[in-house]
């Protein structure tokens, strides 16, 4: 269930992350069938929340509102050192945001989700929920979120991770990732196009896809890959092999791999196989075919390559999927 949403505000709070989450889950798309949130911003401590280039945010410190929130969402504000009161008093500061770091526990408890972005993710590992859990934050925060809480098994190098009912973003663009992600994972592929689309953002980057490339490639002729992309995707049945796709844009396989890797994060074989599984989605939710026509269809040949690529991208079967999401209209 993905009805009811919050917002925790740090001190130092970073608009941009802010704007996220208000962007996927407290705009009304009803017009456009598309479901509504009951979406809301709280204070995360009692200390006023102003952002990090000056201006107050006047939202209410009402902590009891987590306590039927379905997603609590903590965006980037401060520094790591801010999270232990660098800005305010460091105990009166540890005092006033426990309060938060008991209800973020009890909501992890009794199943809410508890999303971090960006650097929001030393809130988390302040109340212990980074324990024993995969999970990031901006490559700059890294080492020092791994530092300061040892027991959490920090990734720097993916956009975002789903460890459960506890997921973290890396930093900027990142977070709206992360949040079309859950969308995805509980509403759908179709909700999550729809909000996309209105966000004039991609609708799906896989969370394993790297943060960014350390180091530069050699120049081409082509700019950029998409138009490639664009092809790829309307041709998921066919054979595209290494060689088929370098000679399309007239390099070398070799050249074409790393180029491919530079642009998305990953390999050819992986991003074309996570279209694969976007494209059965879609067909899952808004077709009557079966399984062997769905995998000819997106370019997997039969059902169980399509169940063993499924699993891996969405943890859960095909089949499984498609019951949840055929049964269940739209929210409203």
């Amino acid at each position: 269930m993905l009805k009811r949403v919050v917002v925790a505000l740090m001190p130092l709070t970073e608009q941009f992350e802010l704007g996220v989450a208000c962007e996927v889950f407290g705009f009304d798309r009803s017009g456009e069938g598309l479901p509504t949130y009951d979406f809301s911003l709280i204070a995360g401590v009692p200390q006023p929340i102003r952002t990090r280039v000056g201006y107050t945010i006047d939202v209410p410190h009402d902590l009891d509102s987590l306590d039927s929130a379905d997603l609590i969402i903590i965006p980037a504000g401060g520094t790591e050192a801010a999270i232990d009161g660098s800005f305010v008093c460091g105990t009166e500061y540890d005092a006033s945001i426990e309060p938060l770091l008991a209800k973020l526990r009890a909501a992890v408890e009794r199943g809410a989700m508890v999303a971090s972005l960006c650097n929001g993710a030393f809130v988390l590992g302040k109340a212990g929920l980074l324990d024993g859990r995969p999970c990031t934050t901006h490559w700059r925060h890294s080492a020092s979120l791994a530092a300061k809480y040892p027991l959490a098994q920090v990734d720097p190098n993916v956009l975002y991770v789903d460890a459960g009912n506890v997921l973290t973003s890396a930093g900027t663009a990142a977070g709206i990732d992360l949040c079309l992600h859950i969308v995805r994972k509980y509403q759908g592929s179709v909700v999550a196009n729809g909000i996309a689309r209105r966000m004039v953002v991609p609708p799906h980057r896989d969370g394993g896809q790297a943060q960014f490339v350390t180091s530069p490639l050699p120049a081409t002729h082509t700019e950029t890959l998409a138009p490639l992309l664009d092809w790829m995707t309307q041709n998921l049945d066919s054979e595209l092999t290494i060689g088929r796709l370098a000679a399309r844009v007239n390099m070398s396989a070799r050249t074409f791999a790393r180029k491919f890797a530079a642009e998305t994060g990953t390999t050819p074989a992986r991003w074309l196989n996570d279209q694969r599984v976007l494209a059965a989605q879609q067909l899952l939710e808004n077709s009557d075919l079966p399984m062997d026509s769905i995998a000819e269809v997106v370019g997997f040949g039969n059902a169980a390559a399509l169940r063993q690529h499924f699993v891996r991208l969405r943890c859960t079967t095909p089949n499984s999927y498609r019951r949840t999401f055929r049964a269940a209209p739209l929210p409203a």
